[in-house]
This record gives C-alpha cells, sequence and structure tokens, in this order.
C-alpha cells in the first residue's frame, strides 16, 4: 500500500513537472495585471478565476508537447536530463495526450465562460509555441527566443479579451512587454548555460555569436523594452503609479545589462537573470496596483 501511494505521487510529480508550473505561474500573473487593466479595478472574481485557470492549463499543455520535442536535446543538457520524458517515466502518448486534453479543456472553458476570442488566442498561443517555436525555431536560428517570445506575450491580450470582448491599444502594449522582456531575460539564462545548450546542438545566442555579443544584445533590449513599458500611460489605462514605477524598475533592469557589460565573461548573467525574473513580476504588479488607485 505504501509503495503504491509513493508510486502515484512520483506519477502526478511527473506530470505536474511536465507543465513546467514555475513558467505557468508568472504567465498567470502577467494574465492577471491584464485582468486588472482591462476591468480598471478589480475584475470579476469567476471571470479571472476562468482566465487563470483555463490560460494555465493551456500554457502547461504546451510545455508538455515542448517536453516530447524537446526530450532528444533534454537528454544531452546537464540541467534537462532529469526531466520525466528523458527518463521514460512518461510515454510520448500519455504525454501527447496530456498536452492536448489541457489545451482542449481550457479552450473549451474559455469559449463557454469568457469568450471565443479568448479562447481561439490561447490555443493559437500553444500553436506557436509548440510548432514554430519548439519544431522549427529553436533548432535553426539564434532569433529563436525573440520570435518564441511572442508565445509567452499572449496571456495579458487573452485576459484584455476576456474582460473586453476585443483588443484594445493596452493590450498591445502589455504584449510588447513581455515580448521585448523574453529575449534579455533568456539571454541572461542562456549566458550561463552556453555549454549545455553548445553540447546539444541548440543555436542559442551566445553559443553562435559569442558571449560579448549576447551582452550588447541584452543591453540593446532593455533599453527598448523599458521605452515600451512607459508607453502604457499614454494609452489611457495606467496612471502615475505604474509610471513612477516602471520608470524605476527599468533603470534597475538597465543597471543590471550595463553591469554585465562591464563585468568579465559571465559575471552579472546570474543577478541580471534573476532580477529580470523579479522585474517581470513587479511591473505587473505596479499594472495591479495602479488599476486599483485610478485617482493617482
Amino acid at each position: 500500500m505504501a509503495t503504491d501511494i509513493l508510486t502515484s505521487r512520483s506519477v502526478v510529480r511527473d506530470y505536474i513537472a511536465l507543465a513546467k508550473p514555475r513558467i505557468v505561474v508568472l504567465l498567470a500573473f502577467t494574465a492577471l495585471g491584464g485582468m486588472f487593466l482591462a476591468s480598471g479595478g478589480a475584475p470579476d472574481p469567476m471571470l479571472t478565476l476562468v482566465v487563470l485557470v483555463g490560460g494555465s492549463m493551456a500554457a502547461g499543455g504546451a510545455n508538455a508537447l515542448n517536453h516530447i520535442l524537446d526530450r532528444d536535446i533534454d537528454e544531452r543538457m546537464a540541467r534537462t536530463r532529469n526531466r520525466p520524458m528523458v527518463r521514460g517515466a512518461v510515454g510520448v502518448g500519455a504525454a501527447v495526450w496530456f498536452g492536448i486534453a489541457l489545451n482542449a479543456i481550457a479552450f473549451a472553458m474559455l469559449t463557454v465562460f469568457a469568450n471565443s476570442l479568448s479562447a481561439v488566442l490561447t490555443l493559437s498561443a500553444t500553436l506557436f509555441y509548440v510548432f514554430v517555436y519548439t519544431k522549427s525555431l529553436k533548432r535553426t536560428t539564434t532569433q529563436n527566443i525573440v520570435i518564441g517570445g511572442a508565445a509567452g506575450a499572449i496571456p495579458p491580450v487573452v485576459a484584455w479579451a476576456a474582460v473586453t470582448g476585443g483588443i484594445g491599444m493596452p493590450a498591445v502594449v502589455m504584449f510588447a512587454i513581455v515580448f521585448l522582456w523574453t529575449p534579455p531575460h533568456f539571454w541572461a539564462l542562456a549566458l550561463l548555460l552556453k555549454d549545455d545548450y553548445a553540447d546539444a546542438g541548440v543555436p542559442m545566442l551566445p553559443v553562435v555569436a559569442g558571449v560579448e555579443a549576447t551582452k550588447v544584445s541584452i543591453l540593446r533590449y532593455s533599453w527598448v523594452l523599458v521605452a515600451s513599458t512607459l508607453l502604457l500611460p499614454a494609452t489611457g489605462a495606467a496612471g502615475l503609479v505604474y509610471l513612477v514605477g516602471a520608470a524605476i524598475l527599468g533603470l534597475v533592469f538597465v543597471y543590471y545589462a550595463h553591469r554585465l557589460m562591464r563585468l568579465p565573461d559571465l559575471q552579472g548573467a546570474k543577478a541580471a537573470y534573476l532580477y529580470s525574473l523579479a522585474y517581470l513580476g513587479l511591473l505587473f504588479l505596479l499594472i495591479i496596483v495602479d488599476s486599483v488607485a485610478p485617482g493617482l
């Protein structure tokens, strides 16, 4: 009996790992920010639950399908060789059905309880992530994460669509923010893992262009990212709280990018990567706070 329980728990953990929950949480938080912004304050609790659960299920399903397609790469990388698909803990067929089922449920949930636009956008993000980024771009170009970042930028747009029934300029700006955040965030991580990516034959920017060229690209994208965040108040959807906070967070982001440029080799890459994670969460927290403080 005890062995069966331990086995069941292990299977559950493996399926959870397929969904990459840490990534899903950050994506869901950007969707939550989009819900507050679109609502001009606290959004409807039930609609919020639908968007967050549906979006998280779709993202988890997309990640499961990513695990299947990337299992040969994951096997050659120290960071990923213990993933369930590599260990054979989850079969390919089971993982395929798991990924498809999560997306089918998410699509139905969003269609019925939100609207068809939010459902179509969510499904489109999954298809783009799996077939465009994972299956094609990741293995062929240094711009893989630049173009592929579009999939991760969809959640706040889905949130806006769920609330308003359309896609407004604030949603486009939020998309741009996450889209432009992805390259400097991921390239900082890629600097730390460049040997892993080289061993796996993945043409990440540090592997193909080198460390210094990657640092330059991170700095350039950082400035463009910060500029994009300051566009949100111009749409009329965000106010002074967001503007001041975004400017401060952006200056710190650029500071870490400049620091990475000044320090030799890979020094500063981990700090830049960790701050980039905190940055996106704090930025969307500002959106939430600003939305419930419309007078500021």
